[in-house]
């Protein structure tokens, strides 16, 4: 067998699966498209940013760090402190997300952020997805341009009720997506 006659039958065996390939892209592609606009469109009037756009969107994987304190009742009960997590995209750890609330990228970029809407998660036992204004930026880097940031499809977090001695800490598991956006860009 030649060169020329190994390459034929490479080429053969190739195109039927790159055919079957491509509609199968397509459509994966496709429906990504229409649960991203899915995402969208049930996104809680609270917590929408109207005329934003998606700057950078990272999974978090982390907890919510709650103390026992005595309320204004004098009861004692779980009070959220601050969050500490993991930012990850693509597989890759990309950043961490801390008190104030704060979020640094790996680029050297940060914002620190303030809550201005909250609308409870759809399951109901998960913290509340929330919309914040960016407060404070540092860095040059793709947070840079963020102006709101959306804490979305929340899991774990959540810790209420009575507890048994003040100072006491309890760690919550949780995952969220943050999503950062920004003003469009025109030309």
């Amino acid at each position: 067998m030649t060169i020329i006659d190994a390459r034929r039958r490479i080429a053969a065996v190739a195109a039927p699966r790159t055919a079957r390939a491509i509609p199968r892209l397509a459509a994966t592609l496709l429906a990504g498209i229409l649960t991203a606009g899915a995402a969208l469109a049930d996104m809680p009037a609270e917590i929408a940013a109207p005329g934003l756009t998606a700057i950078l969107t990272v999974h978090a994987e982390g907890a919510q760090i709650y103390e026992c304190k005595a309320g204004e009742d004098g009861k004692l009960a779980w009070t959220f402190r601050e969050p500490t997590a993991t930012l990850i995209r693509d597989g890759s750890t990309v950043g961490r997300h801390y008190a104030g609330p704060n979020w640094d990228h790996a680029d050297g970029s940060g914002v620190t952020g303030k809550v201005a809407g909250k609308a409870p998660a759809p399951g109901g036992a998960d913290i509340p997805w929330l919309r914040l204004d960016v407060t404070a930026h540092r860095g040059d880097g793709v947070l840079a341009a963020a102006t709101s940031i959306q804490r979305i499809n929340t899991a774990g977090g959540a810790l209420s009720g009575a507890c048994a001695m003040a100072g006491a800490f309890r760690n919550v598991p949780y995952s969220a997506d943050y999503v950062f956006l920004g003003r469009a860009v025109t030309n």
